[in-house]
């Protein structure tokens, strides 16, 4: 009698901790919508750090020369790269907010995000990622932003967002960790 008592509650048990398991799987970035993200980021971090640096760049320095011109594909990108830029900050949203044991407020959040429509959503992230990137820069690190970005320049935006999620990637970053990162480890 005990031994049919003792299966199908091991098998409870069981079913148990995998459920368990799986509410508890943490949420991973995409490594194209991380690519995504910096396509389209980088715009709004080219021109924050525009405004930020505005006094300390040279006239004769690769912004005033050709920034524009490097930054217009990106631009152009924008749109493609929506998306998955969504996706990604959704995800760390969600992750953050988990991490700082604000779940209510995580779920509040998402819902608030999710009823925006994705034309009005935009320019509002927009807006708060260029202001926190503006606001922490400093004003002696703007000539190697300057320098970043030439040295970045050779690059199609393609290529640096696909580049820079692989270093993330390499990097083990768990905030939110890159989609299967981990299981490419051995």
């Amino acid at each position: 009698m005990t031994h049919r008592l003792i299966a199908p509650a091991l098998a409870l048990t069981a079913l148990a901790s995998a459920t368990a398991a799986q509410a508890q799987v943490q949420p991973c970035v995409e490594p194209a919508d991380l690519a995504d993200a910096i396509v389209y980021v980088m715009p709004v971090a080219y021109d924050a750090a525009r405004t930020a640096c505005d006094s300390r760049l040279a006239a004769s320095g690769f912004i005033a020369r050709e920034g524009d011109a490097y930054i217009a594909s990106f631009r152009d990108g924008q749109d493609k790269a929506w998306p998955g830029a969504l996706r990604m900050l959704k995800t760390f949203m969600e992750e953050d907010a988990k991490g700082k044991g604000e779940a209510g407020k995580s779920d509040d959040m998402a819902a608030a995000i999710a009823a925006l429509p994705e034309e009005a959503l935009r320019p509002f992230v927009d807006a708060l990622i260029g202001q926190a990137i503006e606001g922490e820069i400093k004003p002696e690190s703007c000539g190697k932003i300057e320098r970043g970005i030439e040295l970045l320049s050779p690059l199609p935006g393609e290529n640096l967002g696909g580049l820079i999620a692989f270093i993330v990637e390499l990097a083990d970053i768990k905030n939110p960790p890159i989609c299967g990162a981990a299981a490419k480890k051995k």
